[in-house]
């Protein structure tokens, strides 16, 4: 008998955060076993920490034993977040392939929100937290961080939509998901291995007319903040949105 079709493949890149990260994982499992359909997970750690590295090769040995569909892949060096992605959104077998982040920032009952839009026809479907029906959570110890974030997320975007991407609200949102074709045409094109990823991955896709739809969320800022280091990331994404423009001009993407 042949193996049933996976019908969603949930990606999760994974780099350190071994204090919270035993409680995400079964949070994971649980979402992931509750599927009506065939459901997978794909944990991409991206060289963590002895702790965190641990952690996940238990998991993973756990679900091997009692035969789920969990796959870790682990790279050997720290390669970053879209490289991460990259690896496992290609190594998935689902009809549908969702990444979201390891912090669980945006709630497990979110993504079906954005599978729900990639079966009535979109191509792509990404969270935007900045929708009038986004809401979110946020601990009032973060809250300088966060605001301070937000801002220079905002003026990121507008540097993106006005380069690269009009139109796309929230470029940045941990919480993505493609159709196996989509994933197969963006993620074999991408080069782009940081935090920089996402606007390259939207771009591509609009290089190929696929269709973008951007889906509202409830999300939540009440773990401990992004590892995202403001000056020194914000110059890495200004050189990848150069990067992004030159590999068009080369015809990278086609």
């Amino acid at each position: 008998m042949s193996a049933p079709e996976i019908y969603l493949s949930l990606v999760v890149p994974v780099r350190n955060g071994a204090d919270r990260l035993a409680v995400h994982l079964e949070a994971l499992r649980a979402f992931v076993c509750a599927q009506a359909r065939p459901a997978e997970l794909i944990l991409v750690d991206d060289c963590s920490e002895s702790a965190a590295a641990q952690l996940l090769a238990e998991f993973g040995r756990d679900a091997a034993e009692t035969g789920e569909r969990v796959t870790l892949l682990r790279n050997q060096e720290n390669r970053g977040k879209g490289f991460s992605v990259a690896r496992g959104i290609r190594a998935a077998r689902g009809r549908y392939r969702v990444f979201t982040d390891a912090d669980l920032a945006y709630p497990l009952e979110e993504i079906p929100k954005i599978v729900r839009d990639l079966e009535t026809g979109s191509d792509v479907a990404i969270a935007c937290r900045v929708l009038p029906e986004s809401r979110y959570v946020m601990s009032p110890s973060f809250f300088y961080y966060l605001y301070t974030r937000h801002v220079m997320s905002r003026v990121f975007n507008r540097v993106v939509r006005l380069a690269l991407l009009p139109g796309i609200l929230d470029t940045q949102a941990g919480l993505k998901g493609f159709t196996a074709r989509a994933g197969e045409v963006i993620f074999s094109r991408l080069t782009v291995p940081g935090f920089g990823f996402d606007v390259e991955c939207l771009y591509i896709a609009r290089k190929h007319r696929l269709t973008v739809r951007q889906t509202a969320v409830h999300f939540r800022y009440d773990d401990e903040p992004s590892t995202v280091r403001f000056a020194a990331d914000a110059a890495q994404m200004l050189r990848d949105l150069v990067k992004i423009r030159w590999n068009d001009w080369r015809g990278r993407y086609a």
